[in-house]
């Protein structure tokens, strides 16, 4: 079985894959860079957090593989849904949980950890949102990203201010999803390791920094802020976010 968990960019989605990694490796499932290894994907699986990328036909057959070998591990991915993608998660062999934020709050994340690479010499895929206008362009297509797997009914769904602020209940909504005893010693000392409070930028693959809910009330323009709502506004209440 694969477990993919998706994430909006700057969603908490390195925090959601090792919660959910952990969770299944704890509860049996192996682990996914042992996977990548053992099996030759480091074409398709990226080093960090193992990000498939698209999820395209050839990316999944060959992520499928030690899947039809009776593992069940687990995979990340920002991109959207596609039709192999459905199929397998059509004939169980695949399950999705994905996380998105306030796409406001998402960009502001992503322009500044751009921007905080590139002072460090470090670019990184963030580091070509330049301006405000790029930033919004870019997470247009994120937030159109996120309303196709919203749509999908066999998908769990998780606002990062949920998980952030209600962290208990939305690990059980995962620990159930995934079919793990909640009960057990081992599932339960995951859930501890990613507390909010004890997880930090540090960790490898978390990619914490501040996380702040609704800090881009501070740093956008009032102009700014209409454009996004003008933007956003129809998905921002359809998730129930505050304009």
């Amino acid at each position: 079985m694969i477990i993919l968990t998706v994430g909006m960019p700057r969603a908490g989605s390195g925090w959601h894959y090792n919660l959910i990694h952990d969770l299944v490796t704890a509860n049996g499932g192996e682990d996914a860079r042992r996977i990548r290894e053992r099996y030759h994907l480091q074409s398709i699986l990226t080093e960090v957090n193992c990000n498939i990328g698209v999820l395209s036909l050839r990316r999944l057959a060959l992520a499928a593989v030690p899947s039809l070998m009776g593992k069940t591990y687990v995979l990340k991915a920002h991109s959207g849904p596609t039709r192999t993608s459905g199929l397998l998660q059509a004939i169980r062999r695949m399950r999705v949980l994905y996380i998105y934020r306030d796409p406001r709050d998402a960009m502001l994340s992503a322009f500044e950890y751009g921007q905080r690479a590139i002072a460090k010499g470090r670019p990184n895929a963030f580091s070509h949102l330049t301006d405000f206008e790029k930033t919004l362009d870019f997470m247009t297509e994120y937030v159109r990203i996120s309303e196709a797997w919203l749509a999908q009914g066999n998908v769990l769904h998780a606002r990062y201010e949920d998980l952030l602020m209600d962290y208990d209940a939305e690990a059980q909504r995962a620990v159930e999803f995934l079919g793990c005893s909640l009960s057990e010693a081992a599932t339960q000392a995951v859930i501890e390791k990613y507390r909010p409070n004890k997880a930090s930028s540090g960790d490898k693959g978390l990619h914490f920094f501040k996380g702040k809910i609704g800090r881009f009330r501070e740093k956008y323009t009032e102009e700014q802020q209409a454009l996004m709502a003008e933007r956003f506004g129809n998905y921002l209440q359809g998730r129930g976010y505050e304009i």
